[in-house]
């Protein structure tokens, strides 16, 4: 199952040895719905492929659960702050459904680094599509109306609409339930 991930499908320049180095390193994780990938106030200890299904990152603050982001199959997820500087996480990562994710820890990815430079590249490429999602998501968020917000979300990750419950939205949305519910009335 681990050749068939699609994993590199848009990423060139690498090797078939460095494809199948990481691929090798991966180990497979089946959850059911709400397991906690990442939890907050430890440290993230591993990158995360989605390979079938969905999670969500999310902290609380002021005892209100305030989703960050959501990640669905094909993509990659952790708690990127604490995987990277290794101190404890912001975030909590939750499976939304039944998943299949696959995962590969800090030291095998370093090493992986180590045994195939070009793999470096690839990592490169994944952060800056995270960077790049944190990036609309703040200007999402800052300047745009609840309701174009939320049609952005239909548009843009439309099976969000069907996994999360309608308080996660609203939270990832930074909007009140209340005001999720009058938009969608009116869609």
């Amino acid at each position: 199952m681990k050749q068939s991930l699609g994993l590199f499908e848009n990423i060139t320049g690498v090797s078939d040895a460095a494809k199948q180095g990481f691929i090798s390193l991966l180990e497979e994780v089946k959850t059911e719905k709400g397991h906690k990938l990442e939890q907050e106030g430890q440290v993230s200890h591993h990158l995360y492929y989605i390979a079938e299904g969905s999670a969500r990152s999310y902290y609380v603050r002021d005892n209100r659960d305030i989703t960050v982001s959501f990640s669905l199959a094909g993509e990659f997820v952790t708690a990127m702050h604490s995987f990277i500087t290794r101190s404890p996480s912001y975030e909590t990562i939750e499976t939304l459904e039944k998943s299949i994710v696959y995962r590969i820890s800090y030291e095998d990815l370093q090493q992986c680094f180590l045994d195939f430079p070009d793999m470096e590249r690839t990592y490169r490429i994944i952060l800056e599509k995270y960077y790049i999602a944190l990036e609309e998501q703040l200007i999402f968020s800052k300047f745009k109306s609840a309701k174009d917000r939320y049609l952005e979300l239909m548009e843009n990750k439309p099976k969000i609409i069907q996994k999360a419950s309608v308080g996660q939205i609203a939270s990832f949305l930074d909007m009140t339930i209340e005001t999720l519910s009058r938009i969608r009335a009116k869609i």
